[in-house]
């Protein structure tokens, strides 16, 4: 363990980044209002980023803060090639979420829109915080702390080394160089670790043009808003090659787009990830001829493990691990990795070298080497916006609110979570429940609010199959009830 200062290197001794940009003349990186790099502009640039660094304690961590343009991934660039560990805080984070990003990393400083600034300048709220007592320790080798948006009220920490991340950016050149892309367009946010690797390390290694402007360009607002037209349309207009989608995205866009449709001639190759794609959705991509290509993996493995390719692609599957990782499955079925771990946890203890990774998720490797996934292990939902959500987080805030007896929250696979409500008096009308579920959701950020609810007429209980012997509810029983009976929440 160390500090930032001895983990991730001195902040301004101009250390290059770990992965070439291939030196051409053309742009490697452009966004909205027309900015554009060539690789001698980007490098100028970040030794521009660089040398602000130096004035900072190497000891502490630096945010990186925005909407996605290249101001936001010249400021990544910058910390990784100045050998700094960077926090990168997604912008649909709650209060309470950054909150708890800046105590436990101690940052003071982000960059935000090309400046180096006070962290409360950008989050106001934060100007009366204390100011830590001592940097972090982190596992040695820390380079970023990647934040996941959290099972519960407060999201986890994950360190990687630039060595774990270049170890999946080499894995991912390797699978997809063949493709000969040159023109990546970021519909994620960049804070978002599958992006932020897949959609700026990887395409820059193989000398395309990475191209990020505002997310509202392409369609995307909060973590799960989404308008399909104008992300069409901006792949279209950008005459992107490649795009990384989350589930529900792709749904929206194999649903809106025709056969043939102009406006995705340009891809070739589309990456699915961060939750379960229905299949239907996978075999409707086939038909409009779009090269999707499902995939895998966690923060902790730093971001992808397996992945679908041109050459070895099995629908339904989730691909083949990467080059350099092994994948195999307990006796319970639970998935664990090896070959691409995490340093540690912030806060807990490193792991150790090359140790295998419990992933949570149940599945099972065909005799090919394909691996599915059959769910989850434990009751966490997955939002088809790849969002994680432990459904006892907003439960427990709907029963602080005294109003009901029993409160189950589902929405795994599904755009948006729902609740079944059981009141603790008949007399209480549906306007009060509004009014406590409008409540608690504007204490949770967007992806973890109750968009639609249901007022369930009996308890649940072992005799209705709804709860256990012990009162604890059974949740798919619950889910099949009533999914389908959930009425809006506003």
């Amino acid at each position: 363990y160390g500090n930032a200062a001895e983990t991730g290197g001195d902040g301004g001794d101009g250390m290059s980044l770990p992965f070439v940009i291939p030196a051409q003349n053309g742009v490697v990186l452009s966004g909205g209002g027309g900015a554009e790099f060539t690789p001698a502009a980007l490098a100028e640039r970040l030794a521009e980023l660089e040398n602000l660094l130096v004035a900072l304690d190497p000891a502490l961590p630096v945010g990186v803060v925005g909407d996605n343009s290249p101001a936001w991934l010249l400021a990544d660039l910058a910390l990784l090639s100045a050998g700094r560990c960077a926090v990168p805080i997604p912008a649909f984070f709650s209060p309470d979420q950054v909150r708890h990003l800046v105590a436990e990393t101690g940052i003071q400083f982000v960059f935000f829109n090309g400046r180096l600034v006070p962290v409360a300048q950008v989050f106001p709220y934060l100007s009366d915080a204390p100011a830590a007592a001592m940097p972090p320790l982190l596992p040695l080798g820390t380079q970023k702390i990647t934040f996941t948006s959290g099972t519960t009220g407060n999201p986890k920490g994950v360190c990687l080394t630039a060595e774990q991340q270049m170890a999946t950016v080499n894995g991912l050149a390797k699978v997809l160089g063949e493709l000969g892309v040159t023109r990546h367009l970021s519909l994620l946010p960049l804070a978002v670790l599958l992006e932020n690797i897949a959609g700026i390390y990887v395409p820059l290694s193989l000398g395309a043009q990475c191209i990020v402007p505002p997310l509202a360009e392409v369609g995307l607002s909060g973590s799960s808003s989404f308008d399909v037209e104008r992300c069409l349309d901006a792949i279209g207009r950008y005459q992107a090659e490649s795009i990384i989608l989350l589930p529900q995205m792709l749904q929206a866009i194999v649903w809106q787009a025709k056969p043939a449709d102009s406006r995705l001639a340009s891809l070739k190759f589309v990456a699915v990830g961060g939750g379960t794609t229905p299949l239907a959705v996978l075999k409707r991509a086939e038909q409009i001829g779009l090269p999707v290509f499902e995939g895998y993996g966690l923060s902790e493995c730093a971001s992808v493990v397996s992945l679908n390719s041109p050459s070895a692609k099995r629908l339904g599957s989730v691909g083949k691990p990467l080059p350099g990782v092994a994948v195999r499955l307990a006796a319970d079925g639970e998935i664990e990795v090896k070959g691409r771990g995490y340093a540690g946890l912030l806060g807990e203890p490193a792991l150790p070298t090359q140790s295998w990774i419990s992933t949570g998720d149940l599945g099972a490797i065909d005799q090919d080497g394909f691996l599915r996934i059959a769910g989850r292990k434990k009751n966490v939902l997955i939002t088809s916006f790849g969002r994680n959500v432990s459904p006892e987080w907003p439960e427990g805030l709907l029963m602080e609110s005294g109003l009901l007896a029993q409160v189950v929250v589902m929405g795994d696979g599904e755009a948006a979570l729902s609740a079944v409500l059981v009141p603790n008096s008949p007399k209480l009308e549906a306007q009060q429940l509004a009014a406590a579920v409008a409540e608690v959701n504007a204490h949770l950020p967007d992806y973890a609010q109750i968009a639609r609810w249901v007022i369930s007429p009996e308890p649940f209980s072992p005799a209705n199959g709804l709860a256990t012997v012990n009162g604890r509810p059974r949740r798919e029983a619950i889910t099949q009830r009533f999914s389908e009976s959930c009425q809006p929440a506003a």
